[in-house]
């Protein structure tokens, strides 16, 4: 559902067979048109005609909206600046959109289309992922006050529900004030960002520097501290990945062709420099590592907030910050998951994308989508009452769904360039240095995706083992069945209605 470029695609690609009226081939009809005010720009509305859209959605948002096992804390920082680098390559657009744009004519259809449900699985999971963190970290503090208390799966996963129910009601009620929300759980972010690092700075012991820059771990029992290394990304990746995210709300943004890569540039930037800062600090005042590891809490970064601290009242408000910071990231993983699965389904690119495709008439919001993503989140986190293992194979699964979606759009653009084809009018643009920047992103990207399926250690059993790339290669091999069946005929790609540059409004 990008909103950046627009296409050169000529209507005789299939536009007249698609009119703008009407999506995909199951009944689905555009909602009701948002008042004028939230119509955005004139920018904003010469791209949804060209794209061939209607504004359903209003435009409410403007710009201001760890791996100590294998890796060590050298690795750690070192691999936060690795994949910081290779982050800061913003991608262009909603994926499946892009990748009907720009792949092979005669593959345009197929590509696109498993790239929607690549980019819908990387995003429903990354909820799900977020949620069990936020809700196992309370059960983390509890066992810190409390240490006669035993977590249990259930209660795990009863939490992960009352956290992402939350989130549901919060982005339904308050979808007209979730930009101020947005804004000011912001404040939140950098402020506790301060309530963290300021007291580890002032009491927490202090390793030196040299063994803090030059000490990489092989705890896993790899055959070398560079796969260690290659491993540990994994758990940098979730912190840095999905600035796509904001691409899924184009269709509510004022501006949103400047606006968008603005925001994503600015974004990796300032997320960049405090994640770091945070890093460097948690590397320098961890103590023992083993010790931490082995926290009965579960999670290391309350065992070093306590040992620094030494007060309970202390840890708490530490990791309460924690907390709110994935809570709020679970609202926003809601809100961008429910539009693409939404522009999906407008398209046709699911089953029942006629039900998950309507807006709420009052609200302008999909309504519908954000039920989906809700039961999706509810029937996932059960996996935890019967293998914890399990459901941590979901991290790889996001990891890999996002970073293959990347490969392939990029992959399309780059396909075009070396063709020497035309790229569409865009507002934004890489100029000379985009083809560098292309080839810069897959090699990046390709083993990111690779490492993202290894286990955190061998020798691998079949308890500790990584089933990532089993279920990822089912969610690809059943989508791929549906489309064989019968996706193929409801599914339209985005190209098909997108009109070509020299349009008249």
């Amino acid at each position: 559902m990008a909103l950046i470029e627009t296409s050169i695609v000529p209507k005789s690609a299939g536009y007249e067979q698609h009119k703008s009226a009407e999506y995909g081939q199951d009944g689905y009809k555009p909602g009701a048109p948002v008042q004028a005010k939230y119509r955005g720009t004139v920018a904003d509305q010469r791209e949804m005609h060209a794209l061939g859209r209607v504004q359903e959605l209003r435009r409410n948002f403007k710009f201001v909206t760890f791996g100590l096992t294998d890796g060590g804390t050298a690795g750690l920082i070192y691999g936060f600046l690795v994949v910081l680098a290779g982050f800061m390559s913003p991608t262009s657009g909603g994926q499946y959109h892009w990748v009907s744009e720009f792949a092979p004519r005669s593959a345009q259809k197929y590509l696109s289309y498993i790239s929607g449900y690549l980019v819908a699985t990387g995003w429903q999971l990354s909820i799900c992922s977020t949620a069990f963190l936020s809700g196992t970290i309370i059960q983390g503090l509890i066992v810190l006050n409390d240490p006669s208390y035993s977590p249990q799966p259930y209660q795990g996963t009863l939490l992960v529900w009352a956290v992402t129910v939350f989130c549901v009601l919060f982005n339904v009620f308050l979808a007209r004030r979730l930009p101020f929300v947005e804004g000011v759980l912001l404040v939140i972010y950098i402020v506790g960002f301060f309530v963290i690092i300021v007291p580890l700075w002032v009491l927490a012991p202090r390793a030196d520097a040299r063994t803090v820059f030059t000490t990489f771990n092989n705890a896993g029992g790899w055959n070398s501290k560079g796969t260690a290394f290659m491993v540990g990304l994994s758990g940098i990746i979730p912190g840095l990945a999905g600035y796509d995210c904001a691409v899924h709300m184009a269709e509510e943004i004022k501006d949103s062709s400047k606006t968008l890569p603005q925001a994503i540039v600015y974004g990796v930037m300032v997320n960049g420099v405090m994640g770091l800062i945070m890093v460097i600090t948690m590397c320098f005042t961890l103590g023992d590592p083993d010790s931490i590891l082995s926290t009965t809490t579960g999670y290391p970064f309350i065992q070093v907030f306590f040992n620094a601290t030494k007060s309970y009242a202390a840890t708490n408000v530490m990791t309460a910050v924690i907390i709110v910071v994935f809570t709020s990231a679970v609202i926003s993983e809601i809100a961008t998951s429910s539009r693409q699965l939404w522009s999906f389904a407008r398209d046709g690119g699911f089953p029942y994308s006629a039900f998950i495709a309507k807006i709420s008439r009052s609200q302008n919001i999909p309504l519908n989508a954000i039920s989906v993503s809700l039961a999706i989140v509810m029937l996932v986190s059960l996996i935890n009452l019967g293998s914890t293992v399990a459901l941590n194979a979901i991290n790889s699964i996001t990891i890999s769904a996002l970073m293959s979606s990347y490969i392939l759009t990029i992959s399309c653009v780059l396909l075009k360039r070396l063709r020497r084809q035309p790229l569409p009018a865009r507002r934004w643009t890489l100029g000379r240095y985009g083809m560098a920047v292309n080839i810069g992103a897959i090699v990046f990207l390709l083993p990111m995706f690779v490492f993202a399926f290894f286990p955190l250690a061998t020798p691998v059993k079949l308890a500790s083992m990584n089933w990532g790339s089993v279920m990822f290669s089912g969610i690809v091999g059943l989508a791929t069945l549906y489309y064989v069946v019968w996706g193929h005929r409801q599914y339209t790609p985005p190209v098909l209605i997108t009109r070509r540059e020299g349009y008249d409004m």
